[in-house]
This record gives structure tokens, C-alpha cells and sequence, in this order.
């Protein structure tokens, strides 16, 4: 997980998405690049880009599983990436 490469993606109706983190394997948590209100969840499939609009609750509840899954695991440095992204995003 390389939170340090910023990627961006572009919402035929809420325009550019900013990407938050990386969730597990071909799925990440995308915002809205200003206001960071609307979120939406990512997957990538060998059909495409499927771009799901879910609720702030439910992003933070991806972000604090996946916290949980890198503390774990013991990746502490991945880990304090995404905790300073947490706080960034949800705080």
C-alpha cells in the first residue's frame, strides 16, 4: 500500500475523486476532492470500474476495519500512514 502516490479519478457527475486509501486488494476509498463529504467505493474487476456512492459512517467503519486488519498484521508503518488519513479525513 503506497499512500504516498496520490490518485485521483474522474466521476462523470461529481467530477474529480481523490483517493483516501487503499482498502484491501482492487477496492479503495475515494472522496470528493473538496468538500470530502461524498465517498465512494472503488473496485476494480477485470470488467472494469465499478464506482459505489456510501455513506461517511460506512467509510470510516472501512477505514477503522482496515486499521484493525494492519495492526494485526503488524504492518505498524502502513498503519500509522492510514491513522494520520483517518484523522485527516474524519476528525
Amino acid at each position: 500500500m503506497n499512500e504516498n502516490t496520490e490518485t485521483y479519478l474522474n466521476h462523470p457527475t461529481f467530477g474529480l475523486l481523490y483517493r483516501v486509501c487503499t482498502l484491501e486488494e482492487n477496492k479503495e476509498l475515494f472522496t470528493t476532492l473538496y468538500a470530502q463529504r461524498l465517498f465512494f467505493l472503488v473496485t476494480t474487476t477485470p470488467a472494469g470500474i465499478t464506482c459505489e456512492p456510501i455513506s461517511r459512517s460506512d467509510s470510516r467503519l472501512l477505514v477503522e476495519n482496515r486499521l484493525r486488519s494492519l495492526r494485526r498484521s503488524g504492518q505498524i508503518q502502513e498503519y500509522d500512514k492510514l491513522m494520520v488519513v483517518h484523522h485527516r479525513t474524519f476528525q
